[in-house]
C-alpha cells in the first residue's frame, strides 16, 4: 500500500496539482482527480473533499481531512494536521506544525528544530484568505478566522478572530457576546 501512496503523490505533484481550480468552468474534473489521489495519500480522507489548485502538503501521510472539507487554492500545510467536517479554507493559507528553537547560541538557529506540534481544526470552521496558523494550535468548532490573521494560540468555539496576533473580535453565538 505504501508504494501506491508514493505513486499517487508523484501523480499529484507532477500533474493534478496543476489542474484548474475546482470551480472553474473549464475544471475538467480536477476536483475529483485531486480528491481521489489525496484519498490514497492522506492518513484519512472523508467524502467530497476539495483539494484546490496549487495546494502543497509535503508527503500528506499525516494529514486527516473530514467530509466536505478541503485545502484552499495555493495553500501550504504540513502535518500532523487534522481538519474536521465542513471546513472552508480560503486561498494562500499556511499551516505550520514545526518551528525552530533559538535558545542555544552554540548551534545555528537553522539546525535547532523543535518537535512537531499537531494543528487541529474542528468541524464547521471558516479560515479566510492568507491566514497563518502556527504549531500546536486548535481552532475549535464553528470558529471564523479573518483574512490575514496570524493564529498563535487556540481559538474558542464560535469565536470570530482577526489580526496579528489573532484576537477574538466577537462570538457567533449570542450567549457568548453578553
Amino acid at each position: 500500500m505504501k508504494i501506491m501512496k508514493y505513486i499517487c503523490l508523484l501523480i499529484y505533484y507532477f500533474f493534478a496539482r496543476h489542474l484548474p481550480a475546482s470551480h472553474a468552468p473549464y475544471s475538467l474534473g480536477s476536483k475529483n482527480i485531486r480528491g481521489a489521489l489525496c484519498s490514497v495519500i492522506f492518513k484519512k480522507a472523508g467524502r467530497n473533499i476539495d483539494i484546490e489548485h496549487g495546494a502543497f502538503f509535503a508527503s500528506g501521510f499525516d494529514i486527516e481531512v473530514g467530509d466536505n472539507s478541503g485545502l484552499g487554492l495555493n495553500c501550504r500545510v504540513t502535518g500532523p494536521l487534522r481538519i474536521g467536517r465542513d471546513v472552508m479554507m480560503g486561498p494562500d493559507v499556511m499551516i505550520f506544525t514545526q518551528n525552530h528553537e533559538t535558545s542555544r547560541l552554540d548551534i545555528p538557529m537553522r539546525l535547532q528544530t523543535a518537535p512537531k506540534k499537531p494543528v487541529i481544526i474542528e468541524d464547521d470552521v471558516w479560515i479566510a484568505a492568507r491566514v497563518i496558523i502556527l504549531p500546536g494550535v486548535t481552532i475549535h468548532k464553528g470558529a471564523i478566522v479573518g483574512a490575514g490573521a496570524v493564529v498563535t494560540r487556540d481559538v474558542p468555539e464560535y469565536a470570530v478572530v482577526a489580526g496579528n496576533p489573532a484576537r477574538v473580535i466577537k462570538y457567533r453565538n449570542a450567549e457568548s457576546n453578553r
